[in-house]
């Protein structure tokens, strides 16, 4: 009967035990803007809608993965305070931050393209730029006191992934194939991270 006992409760430890929740490591992809916050805007062509693509895309390919799970700050075309995202961000203290931006220059100057990245004053942000460099194509990486970038607890980058009034960088970032391509670039990072 003792044996019994013994077995049954050295079977319920074993399950209770394959049960425990394993603490989740999460990177968060933050899309800029949204609702009423078009961002840069060029023939009809917003930056709160592109970023909101791209980060969909990010979070469908990888759910495929195991090692990270992508949160997004928001999934539809809704306005939420820098504050909200940074303080979700905070709350779930996830391995990096991304968030997702287009840039735009002065009317006259629409030669300028490719990405700009903006990092935390930290080891892992320059870290986390030095990735992206290798994946996206080099590009300027500055240190800018920006809420996203100083609200955040966890290592952070602003990336400004193209010129939206560049037409190169605005016909590519706003197609398909383009938002696929730098999605997977960015789920390819995390599976190295």
């Amino acid at each position: 009967m003792k044996g019994i006992k013994l077995l049954a409760l050295s079977l319920f430890s074993t399950a209770f035990l394959s049960f425990t929740p394993v603490k989740k490591k999460y990177i968060v992809v933050d899309a800029g803007h949204g609702g009423n916050d078009l961002g840069a805007n060029v023939n009809g062509i917003a930056e709160k809608d592109i970023v909101l693509n791209i980060a969909k895309q990010i979070h469908e390919i990888n759910e495929s993965q195991e090692k990270y799970e992508v949160f997004l700050t928001r999934t539809s075309d809704e306005y939420k305070t820098l504050t909200e995202r940074t303080d979700k961000i905070n709350e779930l203290s996830p391995v990096m931050v991304i968030s997702l931006h287009m840039n735009r220059t002065p009317e006259n100057d629409t030669q300028r393209q490719g990405h700009e990245l903006f990092i935390q004053q930290s080891e892992d942000s320059k870290k986390i730029a030095d990735k992206i460099t290798q994946k996206l194509g080099s590009c300027s990486v500055a240190e800018r006191d920006l809420h996203m970038l100083r609200e955040s607890k966890s290592p952070a980058v602003l990336i400004e992934l193209g010129y939206l009034n560049n037409k190169k960088d605005r016909e590519y970032l706003s197609s398909e194939k383009g938002q696929k391509e730098i999605a997977q670039k960015f789920v390819d990072l995390f599976n190295e991270y």
